[in-house]
């Protein structure tokens, strides 16, 4: 079958060029920058030490109470009547709790609940509830590599990063000069916006494919196998730039990356195994094997941020090596993530919206806002078309892959934590992570809408295609 092989040699080749030529056109904006002027790396604002007054313990625990409420409030009003994930809700919780309407409507509540010096403490508890959360996205990750879909959805998650990343350092090129904070590189600085233009909130996403029955559905298993994929990549290329932004020599680099691939073959190589012998030899008493995983997964968490990195890619590494065929992991996993999801996890959306002050956008005449503008803009073309235009390319049907790109489009909690890794090391200011939470929040509640346009779409054609037989011949 000649025809055949053409046109799938024609695929093969137009996937390739999707991919690689704006990598080749991203190479060459990076290298221009990088050789333009001084690539100087030092921490940046984002880093500075946190606040020592003295917190009492019962103004913390006020404090969680009021993050945990608002979250579970704000995230069951937006999932009744938005048609929103609740997660959507709960990260929304964190800026209705900042400066930007607790703080801009009342004062003095937000001072008596939230005082300055208790933000490094809430930062604190959040790590916790961050590592942890991360330890059980390892675990969903690992669980898409035995997906019957799952070379087509790699493939989408690829092209979508490759699509994306390029856009988003073209986005890095054009902001560099105006808002990148003092003595941050053009390289790290880039390369970060890159990264946060490629993200997909795989677990947003899971949740939103089981809300609304797609989890099974053709377009859901290929979005949530390209979500793991896109994420992988993106971990992978953010553990390089965190490793460019902390060590203060070429060499130091290559000694962080060293490490991080020795660490990355202990846990594959010792650590899965004796967990799955453990886990399938030991009768745990009740509540055992959580104690065994929580301690594993901090720990992990541990070692990576000696290393080098940051604590979320070791204990999301733990997660992803954990063997799911022991059920009382299975079981464990379960009971943590109600604690995670719905106690520890809030703190870091407080934590986000803390840090996020809206009226940051409107100074200097507001172009920060017009900045916002275009950046949705480039995160929701590169990410939709990309992932589109891919998915077609694989055969899969035009309904289906514009609702895999736009199930590729969601970002949600993943690209909060990718934007606080970039706050807390400088590479962001607070005006440009709150720019690009606004962006975050708003490509993230798009996915549900288009969605359902697109479902009116289909149905509103449906008939037009039953008949269509009928009028043939």
């Amino acid at each position: 079958m000649p025809g055949l092989k053409e046109r799938a040699g024609a695929r093969v080749l137009s996937l390739g060029l999707l991919s690689v030529l704006p990598l080749l056109a991203a190479a060459l904006l990076l290298w221009h920058g990088a050789t333009g002027g001084d690539d100087t790396r030092r921490p940046g604002p984002g880093s500075a030490a946190p606040d020592a007054a003295h917190v009492e313990g019962w103004q913390l625990l006020l404090a969680l109470a009021v993050v945990v409420a608002t979250a579970r409030a704000v995230g069951a009003l937006v999932s009744r009547h938005l048609g929103q994930p609740r997660v959507v809700g709960e990260m929304i919780s964190g800026i209705v709790l900042g400066p930007s309407v607790l703080g801009l409507l009342a004062p003095g509540v937000y001072d008596a609940v939230f005082p300055t010096a208790l933000h490094s403490y809430l930062d604190l508890f959040a790590q916790v509830g961050l590592a942890l959360f991360m330890f059980l996205i390892g675990m969903e990750f690992g669980e898409t590599r035995h997906e019957r879909a799952g070379s087509t959805g790699a493939v989408i998650g690829l092209v979508g990063v490759c699509v994306s990343f390029a856009l988003g350092c073209v986005l890095g090129y054009a902001l560099y000069s105006g808002y990148a904070p003092e003595g941050i590189g053009f390289l790290p600085f880039t390369l970060f916006l890159g990264i946060a233009m490629s993200v997909t909130a795989f677990p947003v996403l899971a949740r939103l494919l089981m809300e609304r029955g797609m989890l099974q559905s053709r377009a859901g298993t290929y979005a949530i196998v390209g979500a793991a994929t896109a994420d992988l990549a993106c971990w992978l290329l953010l553990a390089v730039v965190v490793a460019l932004l902390r060590s203060d020599s070429p060499l130091g680099v290559l000694r962080t990356l060293g490490l991080t691939v020795l660490f990355f073959g202990v846990m594959v190589v010792f650590v899965r195994p004796a967990l799955k012998h453990l886990l399938e030899r030991t009768r745990f008493p009740d509540g055992g094997v959580l104690a065994l995983i929580v301690p594993c997964a901090l720990l992990s968490g541990v070692a990576t941020e000696l290393i080098g990195i940051h604590l979320i890619f070791g204990a999301f590494l733990f997660g992803a090596v954990c063997p799911r065929s022991a059920p009382a992991l299975v079981s464990a996993g379960g009971r943590l993530q109600e604690l995670v999801t719905a106690v520890l996890l809030p703190p870091f959306f407080a934590s986000v919206g803390l840090k996020t002050d809206l009226l940051q956008l409107g100074e200097g005449g507001g172009a920060l806002w017009i900045w916002a503008g275009v950046a949705l803009l480039v995160a929701v073309l590169g990410k939709l078309v990309g992932s589109a235009v891919a998915a077609s390319l694989m055969s899969v049907e035009r309904v289906d892959a514009l609702r895999i790109g736009t199930l590729m489009n969601c970002r949600g909690l993943t690209e909060l934590v990718i934007l606080s890794i970039g706050l807390e090391l400088g590479v962001l200011s607070p005006a440009l992570f709150t720019m690009l939470v606004v962006v975050t929040m708003c490509a993230t509640c798009l996915t549900a809408p288009l969605l359902d346009l697109l479902d009116r779409a289909e149905a509103r054609h449906a008939p037009a295609r039953a008949k269509a037989p009928s009028t043939v011949g």
